[in-house]
Order: structure tokens, then C-alpha cells, then sequence
């Protein structure tokens, strides 16, 4: 069933926004994914070719005028699991099946090479971006479990979106649909069927 978003955020179509140096923008963990890991098209689910062309290709486009890109510490949870998770699919094609487990311990040397693979997109990431700090205490943790009523995110992306608030950067590069049910901010996105259902709740909008 094709999913049903209420936008509740302006959304701006990235393919058609030239980024600006006083753009502050929190990249999304997937985002990251597409534009630092090198093995990202043996993923078991490839990316759509939108996904590894128009995000890096925007965020190229945001370092050249030096807007200020944004990760968050828990992205790096995020993209360590996915590359994990694409590595162990590729060696699963090749030698058969392993559990995650199995795969973690008893294959010495393919955790090396998860290890390079995720040092390697970090620290691109690293060079590409500026840290938002985020104290996980009760106050936040009480924040995320608020949000959780009423907004349509994961427990990571909660924890995001409160870092991101006390940082006040608003701006998000995400393919994720979720954040749009995200009150205060802006999604910039290639998603296409975010973009028509922002279009068609008057929510695109064009800087």
C-alpha cells in the first residue's frame, strides 16, 4: 500500500535548489550512506539511481559554496549497521548463508573489512560535516518519547530531531518521508512521492 504522508513541514525539491552558504543543514543517516560508502550498488537492495546521483550530487553542490553540513552522533550507529549489513550480503551471495552473529565473530577477516569500510565512510563524513552534540539524559529521552505521539519517526530519528532543535538547524537532506510529519522545519528531498504530496497539500515550496 502506497504510504499516505500529512506534510506538515515545507518540502523543497533538491534536484531543482541551488544551496546557499548560509545553509545549515543536518544530513540524513541514509544520505550519508549513498555518498561515502564505496560498495553501495552490491547492497542486496541497490539504491534507486536518484539516491546515489541527486544526493551526492547535492551535497557537492553545498560543500563548493560552503554551506555548513551537519552529522549527528547517532548516524554513525546508522551507517555502521548498514554497511555491516551490506557486506555481510555480499559475502553471503558468494559463500552462503551466516547469521549476523556468525558473521561478526567467526569471519576475522571480513569484520576487517567491515572496520575499513566504516572508518573510511566516517571519516569522509567527518571531513564533509560539523558534530551536533546530544547528551542522551532523561530530558531528551522524555522530548523523544513525546514526539513519539505525535510524529511518525524511529527511535534514532527522535533522538536526532532533538539535537537538531537545540542546535537550531532546521534544514534536513533526507529521503525519509518521515520527517516530514516534523513540525518547524524544512525537507529537502528527492523523494518523489514526497515531493507530489507536498505539492498537492500546497507544501512545495521553491527558495
Amino acid at each position: 500500500m502506497p504510504v499516505q504522508y500529512t506534510i506538515t513541514v515545507d518540502v523543497i525539491d533538491l534536484r531543482n535548489d541551488t544551496p546557499r552558504q548560509d545553509d545549515l543543514f543536518l544530513v540524513d543517516s541514509n544520505v550519508w550512506y549513498w555518498t561515502t560508502y564505496s560498495r553501495v550498488n552490491l547492497a542486496d537492495t541497490p539504491p534507486k539511481p536518484y539516491q546515489i546521483n541527486d544526493y551526492p550530487l547535492y551535497i557537492s553542490k553545498a560543500l563548493s559554496v560552503k554551506s555548513n553540513l551537519f552529522r549527528c552522533g547517532l548516524s554513525f550507529a546508522e551507517l555502521a549497521h548498514l554497511i555491516e549489513k551490506t557486506e555481510r550480503g555480499i559475502y553471503i551471495r558468494a559463500n552462503g548463508a551466516v547469521s549476523s552473529k556468525e558473521y561478526r565473530h567467526n569471519c576475522s577477516s571480513e569484520r576487517a573489512n567491515v572496520v575499513a569500510e566504516v572508518q573510511t565512510a566516517w571519516n569522509q563524513v567527518k571531513t564533509m560535516s560539523q558534530i551536533v552534540e546530544l547528551q542522551i539524559d532523561e530530558t531528551i529521552t522524555d522530548a523523544a518519547l513525546s514526539r513519539f505521539s505525535t510524529q511518525q519517526l524511529d527511535g534514532y530519528d527522535l533522538f536526532i530531531l532533538e539535537a537538531i532543535s537545540r542546535a537550531r538547524v532546521v534544514k534536513v537532506i533526507t529521503d525519509d518521508g518521515d520527517y516530514v510529519t516534523v513540525p518547524g522545519i524544512q525537507v529537502f528531498t528527492a523523494n518523489q512521492n514526497v515531493i507530489t504530496a507536498a505539492q498537492n497539500q500546497g507544501k512545495l515550496i521553491t527558495r
